[in-house]
C-alpha cells in the first residue's frame, strides 16, 4: 500500500469517528435534556398559585400574572 492511500484512510476513519461521536453527543445531551424538563419543570401559573394558597393567601389573578411577569423579566436580564 501506498503512504496516500494509507494517509486517505487515516483521515476518512477520524471523519466517520467524529461523526458518529457528535451524534452519539447529540442524543446523549438530548436524553438528559428532556430529563431535566421532566423533574424540574418551568413554573406556570398553577405552581405560582399553590405556592400563594401554602403561605396561606388566596391570590389574586392580578397577583399572579404580576409574579409570572417578573420572573420572565428576572430571566430575561439574567441572560
Amino acid at each position: 500500500m501506498g503512504t496516500g492511500v494509507i494517509i486517505g484512510m487515516s483521515f476518512g476513519i477520524g471523519i466517520a469517528c467524529l461523526i458518529i461521536g457528535a451524534a452519539i453527543a447529540f442524543f446523549i445531551t438530548k436524553k438528559m435534556f428532556e430529563k431535566q424538563m421532566r423533574e424540574n419543570p418551568p413554573v406556570n401559573e398553577d405552581m405560582i398559585r399553590a405556592m400563594f394558597l401554602q403561605m396561606g393567601r388566596k391570590p389574586s389573578e392580578a397577583q399572579i400574572k404580576n409574579v409570572m411577569r417578573s420572573m420572565n423579566n428576572a430571566k430575561k436580564k439574567k441572560k
